[in-house]
């Protein structure tokens, strides 16, 4: 009996040929969960964002930079309610509410939205509470591209 050249080379003995394993990384599913996980934000972002609808005057100020404390926003609606964050209080209320809220922020910055359908004075009085009850800090939110006062019309 005749041995073939790898039977010899291996001193008679027959070698099986081992399979390797694959050493490829499939990449399909790992790109259908990443479009799945894409769509699911894309739809639920738009979800995230609530809030009051006011009609906010435009300036051409520009926008305040962003903190890592969420900032405290006190809306004037065009009715005349007020709404710390997402919840109306009513006035006889919101002295105290911004006292105990201000003894738990660190910061004493507040962001107030006030329609641009309310009287300058009410705007004033709310701004007067909220400095008594410790927010120094007041910034005033508007739209922007509003008229300038060099003419430019934003």
């Amino acid at each position: 009996m005749k041995l073939d050249m790898a039977e010899e080379r291996s001193g008679g003995r027959r070698r099986r040929r081992r399979s390797r394993p694959v050493a490829e990384i499939n990449v399909t599913p790992f790109v259908d969960v990443m479009l799945v996980l894409l769509i699911v934000f894309m739809v639920a972002a738009p979800l995230l964002t609530v809030g009051v609808d006011v009609d906010l005057p435009k300036t051409a100020a520009g926008a305040l930079p962003s903190e890592t404390e969420e900032p405290l926003t006190v809306t004037l609606t065009a009715e005349g309610a007020i709404v710390i964050q997402t919840t109306e209080t009513p006035e006889t209320e919101f002295l105290t509410r911004l006292r105990g809220i201000a003894q738990e922020r660190a910061d004493d910055k507040v962001f107030l939205r006030a329609d641009g359908a309310i009287p300058y004075a009410r705007v004033m009085q709310v701004m007067g509470a909220m400095n008594a009850a410790g927010f120094g800090n007041i910034g005033l939110v508007t739209d922007l591209g509003g008229p300038t006062f060099d003419g430019s019309g934003g």
